[in-house]
């Protein structure tokens, strides 16, 4: 597998795991059980093989999985940085909505394109705030060495376990995006530019996948 294919699948495609775990839920930690039961959620739509030939329906499935799971403002405030204390209103709704919108779509490719991996859970890191975890795995395929996926997740005041970061390999998905955001904004001169970017990558990117399908 291509090195960028693989971080592709690793820090988007993992979000919540689109693979078989060799765990069951009743053996797991709550925080590990919505890894687990989001997991096989999406595991059984892949049997569907007219369901994985429309992108449009799989990008919508994968966001309803996802998305009670995910702490999107959380996730855009740290990925932003400094940025997300001078952006406004209006720019902090775009950014999460876009961002959102990126992160759903690549892994909505990566869960038709990877089917044959499998999730080993490894003990639960868990320190003095019980509100807080880091889900640890590893990611099994035959003939090549284990891949370390954590998840950070935070027990949110819905009473739901959510990630707000994933790391494999010791490489964040938040430190990741805020530096090439970063970059961006030196590039083009603001973050409303950025964002216009996002935006219109997005659209390309789900046009093109839209008629592939047709």
């Amino acid at each position: 597998m291509k090195a960028k294919h693989f971080m592709i699948f690793g820090l988007l495609a993992l979000l919540f795991g689109i693979m078989p775990s060799t765990a069951s839920a009743e053996t797991l930690a709550p925080p590990q059980q919505v890894i687990k039961v989001s997991a096989d959620k999406l595991q059984a739509k892949l049997q569907d093989k007219s369901f994985i030939q429309n992108f449009g329906k799989v990008n919508q499935f994968v966001n309803e999985v996802i998305y009670p799971h995910t702490d999107f403002d959380k996730i855009s405030a740290l990925v932003l940085g400094k940025l997300w204390k001078t952006a406004t209103n209006d720019e902090r709704e775009r950014f999460k909505h876009e961002f959102q919108t990126l992160l759903v779509r690549t892994y909505s490719r990566a869960f038709v394109e990877f089917k044959e991996w499998t999730v080993h859970f490894l003990p639960m890191e868990q320190g003095e705030d019980a509100n807080k975890a880091i889900v640890k795995t590893e990611v099994l395929q035959p003939g090549i060495q284990p891949v370390a996926v954590n998840y950070r997740m935070f027990l949110a005041d819905d009473g739901r376990w959510k990630a707000y970061d994933i790391t494999i390999e010791g490489v964040s998905l938040v430190t990741n995006y805020r530096s090439t955001f970063t970059n961006e904004v030196q590039t083009k001169g603001s973050l409303s530019a950025v964002i216009d970017g996002l935006v219109k990558r997005n659209a390309e990117a789900l046009a093109a996948k839209s008629a592939a399908n047709s």
